[in-house]
């Protein structure tokens, strides 16, 4: 039979074992110190606003206008006007630093206890969070000498809050790395028992992560990225990358267990596990692509993030990965940890006797366990039916204690409508016409005490910002959005020859919202008619293909449920230092789902390869998913036991949006690898019997595709001394 893809590309790297290794570390450090010296490029909060907000903020940018970065600091005394001699000390300070414009007189509250120091950090809006170190150093020595004198001081702004996020995110990401890459060793050195090859997986994902760093660092150039989007791609890039990795080792080793000659073991791994690798892959990173079609800067990062990611860490365990297996032969053995090292015996049989054991009443009695198993998902899904979700503001982002999020509610909660008011952006041909400015000014009278208007005569722009109630965030600063937006500027404006557009942090927020909700349904018809679509070219089943998207269902609505219960009703949230948020940020549904609909591809191709290839070799169906499951059972548990462990650590990290992305990742794979492809996958085979691999008769031009080559029946291997060479 004709050699696939993945056998050809494994047999050449096996016989040309130099050029794929120098080949790989060349391509690493290339696109690292390109990326490096290119510098990334991270969008602006303007790119990241669409619709109404978005329009605002462009017509500021093609005018020209850069709106500095603003800052609060709030004093506050135990008695009405104790504040003043802190709050003059202070001013003098800020000005001192240089980096401050604009420093207005201090602004009391209505009880006269607390004063609000308002002002602009000079430069940039898109570098004041470099520059804004020396004003937290002030604020921060006023805060520590008011102190004794009962004086407390809070600080919250555009550079202030930017630069606790990027510290924030570094931060994480730094105890990520430092904590998943361990654990994940950790667990490949229980799973094979040897030094060599548990280092082996991680250092594939590791150099993959690495190189696919310097690539998105090079595409930041013309897609600007979120600062998260690092984040999710390196968690992406070492789950998979180990996973890809561990797949293919698993059948190698198992080969040369059953009693195969290096050689030949190499030749099916590739020929088997490295296709199911291809396969899974591209379902990925063509199922990341669906991001796209939101339209929101956000998710084109993550997309093109997790398909550099997944490319890279494909593409060198199909080419790198047998060179090395090959050169490294029975060494890979080598560093072997007392009583962990369980490789079976040659010639014996590897098919997981613990799933066999669990499989044997699930073939028994199929209906029941497809039951019972879609019984419980259905359950866990059930408080997704309630899900809110929303941009998540910072008191539910970085939690109630933090110290960003404290002064942004004590500030707010003095001068409400302060840190983030509504913008109305208004641009006409000529700015001082009489309609244009009498429209102005009755819009600045009607928006109340606190409207600023701004006039750009050189650009023919104007700004009003209006402040709105609450906390600028709430269910009546919304409420207040909308009538500015379809009343007050509409009326203010009608028949006059101008284009008016509201922005700001809120209405940003509902525009993203929005932009979201429109999204979802392309995005998911994309995915689903893509994964239907490979599925039905890998098996030639219309069964399997239909099979697999309402299994991923599944296994999304219980990670939205779990999710749902977890951090928007708290239940056993704080098991996780984390705290009831009350809503799902808005993002997140639809980011699980394509992620889900991707990584889920990875156990269920390599199961269901397995499965496929018994049956071609004459098996009936039963024989032949007990066969698949049983031989896949150690590399599907040790793979998902690895995501789990990487998703958890994010699970972990400071904001809750990350919190949210870990344990809804984590516990969606976990079940997929164990209530899924153990009890609901076989269970739903079996019952399905002989359609599992009919070909309707309009779809017989599909090409036949091979699930491995033809397997000589095990022979006594080669005996090679530990480090010798695989076979030419």
């Amino acid at each position: 039979m004709r050699r696939n893809l993945a056998a050809r590309l494994g047999v050449w790297s096996a016989h040309h074992r130099k050029a794929a290794v120098l080949g790989w570390l060349v391509f690493v450090v290339l696109a690292t110190v390109l990326g490096g010296a290119s510098g990334t490029v991270t969008a602006s909060d303007d790119e990241m606003r669409v619709g109404e907000s978005g329009r605002a903020a462009a017509i500021l940018k093609d005018a020209g206008i850069d709106e500095p970065a603003g800052e609060l600091v709030m004093v506050t005394a135990r008695t009405p006007d104790g504040w003043q001699e802190a709050a003059a000390d202070l001013s003098k300070a800020l000005t001192a630093t240089g980096d401050v414009c604009g420093l207005q007189a201090p602004l009391p509250s209505e009880d006269g206890k607390e004063a609000l120091l308002r002002f602009e950090i000079k430069g940039p809006s898109d570098e004041a969070a470099d520059r804004v170190q020396p004003v937290l150093d002030a604020v921060a020595k006023a805060g520590e000498k008011g102190a004794a004198h009962g004086i407390s001081v809070h600080q919250f702004g555009d550079a202030s809050s930017e630069k606790h996020l990027s510290d924030l995110l570094a931060d994480d990401l730094r105890k990520a790395e430092f904590t998943a890459v361990p654990l994940a060793l950790g667990i490949l050195l229980v799973a094979f028992g040897a030094v060599v090859a548990a280092l082996l997986p991680v250092g594939l994902a590791l150099t993959a992560c690495v190189a696919a760093f310097g690539l998105l660092s090079l595409a930041s150039h013309r897609l600007h990225l979120f600062e998260t989007t690092y984040s999710v791609m390196f968690l992406m890039g070492l789950a998979v990358g180990v996973d890809y990795c561990l797949f293919y080792l698993r059948r190698e080793r198992d080969e040369r267990a059953a009693g195969r000659d290096a050689r030949t073991a190499l030749r099916i791994a590739a020929a088997t596990s490295g296709r199911a690798v291809l396969v899974s892959g591209l379902t990925v990173m063509v199922a990341m692509a669906g991001m796209f079609l939101t339209g929101l800067l956000l998710f084109k990062g993550f997309a093109l993030a997790t398909i550099l990611v997944v490319c890279v860490a494909m593409a060198g365990s199909v080419t790198v990965l047998p060179a090395l297996l090959a050169g490294l032969g029975d060494r890979i053995d080598a560093g072997r940890v007392p009583f962990l090292n369980r490789r079976p015996k040659k010639g014996a049989h590897t098919g997981g006797g613990i799933a066999g054991t669990l499989l044997r009443p699930v073939l028994a009695r199929p209906k029941v366990f497809a039951v019972g198993a879609t019984v419980l998902l259905l359950a866990l899904a059930a408080p997704a039916l309630g899900m809110r979700t929303e941009q998540l503001g910072l008191e539910k982002q970085f939690g109630s204690d933090a110290p960003l999020s404290v002064s942004y509610k004590k500030i707010t909660d003095e001068f409400p409508g302060g840190p983030s008011p509504a913008l109305v952006v208004v641009t006409a041909d000529d700015i001082d016409a009489r309609p244009v400015r009498d429209a102005l000014d009755a819009l600045t009278k009607r928006a109340g005490d606190g409207a600023e208007l701004t006039v750009h005569r050189a650009a023919d722009v104007a700004e009003i910002e209006v402040p709105l109630p609450g906390d600028g965030t709430d269910a009546e600063a919304k409420e207040a959005l909308g009538e500015l937006r379809d009343e007050t500027v509409p009326a203010a404006f009608r028949g006059v020859d101008a284009e008016a557009r509201v922005g700001g942090e809120l209405a940003s927020s509902e525009d993203f919202g929005d932009q979201l909700g429109r999204g979802i349904v392309p995005v998911f018809g994309f995915i689903a008619a893509v994964t239907f679509l490979l599925m039905l070219l890998s098996f030639r089943s219309v069964v399997i293909a239909v099979t697999s998207i309402v299994l991923n269902l599944l296994s999304v609505g219980a990670a939205y449920g779990v999710m749902t219960a977890v951090f928007q009703h708290g239940w056993g949230a704080e098991l996780i230092g984390s705290e009831k948020a009350g809503a799902i940020e808005n993002w997140m549904p639809l980011f699980v789902l394509v992620v889900l609909f991707g990584l889920s591809m990875d156990y269920h191709v390599f199961v269901v390869s397995r499965i496929r290839e018994a049956r071609d070799r004459g098996m009936d169906n039963r024989a032949a998913i007990r066969e698949g499951i049983t031989r896949t059972a150690g590399a599907v548990t040790g793979a998902a036991v690895i995501m789990v462990a990487v998703f958890a650590v994010f699970g972990t990290l400071s904001m809750q949006d990350m919190q949210q992305m870990g344990v809804g990742l984590g516990v969606a794979v976990l079940l997929d690898a164990t209530v899924v492809r153990m009890i609901l996958l076989p269970s739903v085979m079996a019952l399905l019997g002989e359609r599992n691999w009919r070909t309707p008769r309009a779809l017989s031009w599909l090409p036949e595709v091979s699930h491995g080559e033809e397997i000589p029946s095990a022979a006594p291997a080669e005996r090679h001394p530990a480090g010798a060479h695989a076979p030419h």
